[in-house]
């Protein structure tokens, strides 16, 4: 009985579960444990304390893998949203994809002169999967009367390409005569539509609206004038009018 408590006795000092180490030898002489069961205990405790440092090794791998994996960038949760009436605003825009997913977070696109909406804006879900439930159940679907496009943005342009596009946009030569010009066809260059319109007026700028951080044509663009009377007389000529094999749309923006 006097080996067995002597053997048992440095449980109240280590406890290999918690991987606190080996006891020092002194607390363990003074349970009354002998030298020689000591060096047999010790023996035990190291191959408990690696086979707990393993452990601990394998638990931290599995968790640094697993953040890992459930991290989905911003770029594949958040869409574009186009061809939306006027009068929709963040609120009603929220609530509307709210019901397919969480939201993060929703911005209508807005004029900086006129304070009107640009019909179109972006919605960041909180998941790729809520993402691609609220582009199969809101694409093409009507919302005021308007057939809405719901996609997700583009993978980032390189350097270079985004560089060009950065270019195009700082020669812009924005003005508060402007026109909005919708449907436009992917294959409109700011270039064509500027000539386009040069036919009935002094064009003062012209840009294509770019998916942010993508080449890729939103479907709609913006001319600016010198005047409201050449915003009127582009209306009058060319909304319902043919480019590049698409009916477009042209209306003050």
């Amino acid at each position: 009985m006097a080996v067995i408590s002597s053997f048992l006795s440095p449980n109240l000092y280590h406890n290999p579960r918690e991987c606190s180490g080996i006891p020092k030898a002194s607390a363990w002489l003074v349970a009354g444990a002998s030298p020689a069961s000591y060096r047999s205990f010790s023996s035990f405790s190291l191959s408990s304390s690696a086979s707990c440092s393993v452990r601990r090794r394998r638990t931290f791998s599995i968790s640094a893998v697993d953040s890992t994996v459930t991290a989905e960038p911003e770029a594949a949760r958040r869409l574009y949203v186009g061809n939306i009436p006027r009068t929709l605003d963040n609120e009603e825009l929220t609530k509307m994809f709210a019901e397919h997913g969480s939201v993060e977070k929703a911005e209508v696109m807005y004029d900086k002169y006129s304070g009107r909406s640009r019909r179109f804006a972006f919605v960041t879900m909180n998941s790729v999967e809520d993402a691609n439930a609220a582009i199969e159940k809101l694409n093409d679907t009507e919302v005021g009367g308007r057939k809405i496009k719901v996609n997700v943005t583009e993978k980032p342009l390189t350097t270079v390409d985004l560089s060009l596009l950065q270019a195009e946009e700082s020669t812009f030569v924005d003005s508060p005569h402007k026109a909005y010009v919708g449907n436009l066809a992917k294959t409109v260059t700011t270039d064509v539509l500027s000539k386009f319109f040069s036919e009935k007026g002094k064009v003062l700028g012209a840009k294509v609206s770019r998916v942010p951080g993508t080449s890729k044509s939103s479907g709609f663009g913006f001319v600016s004038f010198s005047s409201d009377d050449e915003v009127e007389a582009a209306i009058a000529s060319f909304n319902n009018a043919m480019l590049e094999g698409q009916k477009i749309r042209v209306n003050k923006a």
